[in-house]
């Protein structure tokens, strides 16, 4: 993400900070909230499901193994906001940054492409998403009207369309700060339907009605064969990563805090609540999900249709998972978006093209500088996603890929080989041992899930049917 370089002011200046930047006022609550902010997404309503695939002892262990890797691994992470020394060191403002300041060359790039592969995956999925929470309205409704039995098909690509036309004039808006107050509405929307979801299962298990758990989950020979299951728990591993997928903005969230005390040790303590807070909520969606829907939880809860009634409710919650997606994929694709136009303007200094800005009079706002180069790629990069999300439009599938391919690189691999680093550890010695042993295994993880969730993709699009939309 593009930043201005600051004037530069002294550090005797009370108004800036040691880099010349304006003083920094975060505290461990405020960096707390921007963490509970950045998880609690899309990824809690899948969980249920997960859950369902691994049953009631490996599911929340699951759960919890991903929140202690997390947090771990987070703690890593703060000591190297700062380099070389993580207090007094410079400061590193964005995750790339810390990852070329403590390992250099060919590792920042490594990571800078798993960066963009995660942001380019997560706003496909988000296409994803936000159409079938847009589709599951118009069900809804159908299904009040004419009786749960009866079919309600609709096509998911409309409405994909439809999301990629407001993603299209959005990211028209030339500078990310522009776009802040579209964060704040996606926060408020993400609590809203992660609460109602939480409410609706609370009320579907107090009402009663027998549904069918178990300790180990779906059942093989009732529910599943012996290798569907296997499938689909790797899935299930993959689902509950991408819902701890948040690395990527521990570093920008540390570099709000105030220097003193020492923001490493500040950032560990709002991780802890942060990740505390997060667990705790992921573990009541999934295991009440779970407990509402038993074995048959629907992928996404709110869109699988485990409710009907009250269906003003389920469309409230819906319309929240859509606007909250509106405004969160522009936060991921801002990144990218920044990225190819600054390679483009150094590259092509001289091109009107690339660089020339034309002022236009819009009614109503006034007067808007337009640039061709940006209007056409970024309306270009929107449409192709959205093609994308066309061909592959499955849920879980698509979150347990993300999950999977993001989850071990910029959770666990770099944060590990940035400590080892940092601290010069000896090789063989028994701390480096474990963390290399955690680092693999977390690695195998990662494999075996996103395998899971191609094997998902293959068989979702063999029974597709692309005028019916996913059901």
């Amino acid at each position: 993400m593009h930043i201005e370089a600051p004037e530069n002011y002294g550090p005797e200046d009370k108004n800036f900070d040691d880099d010349g930047r304006a003083k920094r006022t975060g505290t461990w609550l405020t960096a707390s909230a921007h963490i509970i902010t950045a998880v609690i997404g899309s990824g809690v309503l899948s969980l249920a499901w997960a859950i369902a695939q691994m049953g009631w002892v490996a599911g929340p262990a699951v759960l919890f193994a991903f929140s202690f890797i997390t947090y771990f691994t987070s703690t890593l992470l703060a000591d190297c906001y700062r380099s070389p020394d993580p207090v007094h060191g410079k400061r590193n403002y964005t995750y790339s940054e810390v990852v070329r300041a403590n390992l250099g060359g060919r590792k920042f790039q490594l990571c800078g492409l798993a960066q963009y592969i995660n942001l380019v995956g997560v706003t496909i999925g988000y296409t994803i998403t936000a159409s079938i929470s847009m589709v599951a309205v118009k069900r809804s409704n159908c299904f009040h009207k004419q009786g749960h039995n009866v079919k309600c098909s609709v096509s998911n690509n409309p409405f994909m369309i439809i999301f990629a036309c407001i993603q299209i004039v959005l990211c028209q808006i030339p500078n990310f700060h522009e776009l802040s107050w579209l964060s704040i509405v996606a926060a408020v929307m993400s609590f809203a339907y992660s609460s109602i979801g939480l409410g609706l299962s609370i009320a579907k298990v107090a009402g009663g009605g027998h549904v069918t758990t178990s300790l180990t989950g779906v059942q093989i020979g009732v529910d599943v064969t012996a290798i569907e299951k296997v499938w689909k728990m790797f899935q299930a591993i993959g689902d509950i990563a991408f819902a701890y997928a948040f690395s990527n903005v521990l570093i920008e969230i540390q570099d709000t805090l105030k220097s003193s005390p020492p923001e490493n040790r500040i950032m560990k303590r709002a991780s802890l609540i942060g990740i505390l807070t997060t667990t705790l909520f992921y573990v009541l969606c999934g295991t009440l999900g779970y407990a509402a829907f038993g074995n048959h939880a629907p992928g996404n809860f709110l869109t699988g249709f485990g409710f009907y009634e009250p269906f003003w409710l389920i469309d409230f919650a819906n319309v929240c998972i859509a606007v909250h997606l509106i405004g969160a994929y522009q936060v991921f694709v801002q990144p990218i978006f920044g990225f190819v136009e600054g390679q483009s303007k150094q590259k092509w200094p001289d091109s009107k093209f690339v660089n020339g800005e034309h002022a236009m009079n819009i009614p109503l706002y006034g007067s808007y500088n337009v640039n061709y180069f940006r209007v056409i790629w970024r309306s270009g990069y929107v449409i192709i996603t959205a093609i994308i999300a066309m061909l592959f439009p499955f849920f879980n599938d698509f979150l347990g890929l993300i999950g999977s391919l993001s989850f071990y690189p910029l959770t666990v691999y770099f944060p590990i080989e940035m400590y080892i680093k940092k601290t010069k550890m000896e090789r063989w010695s028994f701390t480096w041992t474990w963390l290399k042993i955690l680092s693999w295994a977390c690695l195998v993880i990662s494999i075996i899930s996103a395998a899971g969730s191609i094997q998902g993709l293959a068989q979702s699009l063999k029974k597709y049917e692309p005028f019916k939309g996913e059901q």
